[in-house]
């Protein structure tokens, strides 16, 4: 696979921007109970693929910042955003739906990883921390999704 100047430079845009934002809104971004505003960037992994990589590379960023950081903040979740962001990219490409699949995909991998991290964790219950979870990151997903939607209509970003 060819990667151009281009593509680098929107995965770091990415990564930058995902990491940012995980730590401007650090208090609701780390814990049991946490809400990533920075979600709302995981849709857009719908149109390339490539942008996996910056989803996970802006985890990595953004979590070395966080209370927990450890082996599963730093190594665990970063190659889990990668793999749910690729199947995300993979089920929009092949069943439609675009950035709606992808945001679902990823709200659905991404609270199970972080439910079984925080049992690692804390001895937390999947049962307890996985609704909260599944709710926030289908809230961010979806506000993901509604403004890719509309950034569609004005331009065509990932060209």
């Amino acid at each position: 696979m060819k990667v151009n100047s281009r593509e680098i430079s929107l995965v770091a845009v990415y990564a930058a921007l995902y990491a940012v934002l995980v730590i401007a809104f650090a208090p609701i971004s780390f814990g049991m109970i946490q809400f990533r505003v920075a979600g709302i960037l995981r849709p857009g992994i719908a149109r390339m693929r490539i942008l996996a990589l910056g989803y996970a590379i802006g985890v990595l960023v953004g979590n070395i910042l966080s209370p927990y950081a450890g082996i599963y903040e730093l190594l665990f979740m970063p190659v889990a955003s990668f793999i749910a962001g690729l199947l995300g990219y993979e089920v929009a490409r092949r069943f439609g739906g675009g950035y709606w699949s992808c945001g679902v995909v990823v709200a659905v991998i991404i609270p199970l990883c972080v439910g079984w991290m925080l049992e690692q964790l804390f001895m937390l219950p999947l049962a307890v921390t996985l609704p909260g979870l599944l709710i926030s990151e289908f809230l961010v997903n979806m506000l993901g999704a509604v403004i890719f939607t509309a950034l569609d209509k004005r331009m065509k970003w990932w060209i």
